[in-house]
């Protein structure tokens, strides 16, 4: 009977140990580290055309929806929609930052072009106006 307890008790101790190593390696749990840090963390399978990307720079958490097409070479992702989940945290957020974030994504994606949806899309605009005298 002690030596049943005993097998259960380093069961238990593995299985705990186990549980902290996948915890801290989660790669959701980064995400929202770097959020709450106002880091840079790229979320992605790369792997997976279908699955969105979340990207987190300042605290603002950016989603990206990939899509398919094809190059000369081979079918690679060629187009991204990029949103903000929350437009209230862009507040200080600059041109630069959204044109980092972007190199950050074509870096993964050089065959993509980004389209940046509302509100990201007039403020990128109206940056790139030329400004009238």
């Amino acid at each position: 009977m002690l030596i049943l307890i005993r097998i259960l008790v380093f069961l238990l101790i593995i299985y705990l140990l186990y549980r902290a190593f996948k915890y801290v390696v989660n790669p959701k749990r980064k995400l929202e580290l770097a959020s709450e840090q106002k880091k840079f963390y790229f979320l992605d399978d790369q792997e997976n055309v279908r699955k969105n990307f979340l990207v987190t720079y300042k605290g603002v958490l950016f989603q990206g929806e990939k899509y398919l097409g094809t190059t000369e070479r081979a079918f690679e992702v060629v187009s991204i929609f990029v949103w903000v989940e929350n437009a209230n945290l862009l507040k200080g957020i600059s041109y630069e930052d959204l044109k980092y974030v972007e190199t950050e994504i074509l870096e993964r994606y050089p065959n993509a072009s980004i389209d940046w949806k509302s509100p990201l899309k007039e403020f990128i605009n109206k940056k790139q106006e030329p400004e009238m005298e």
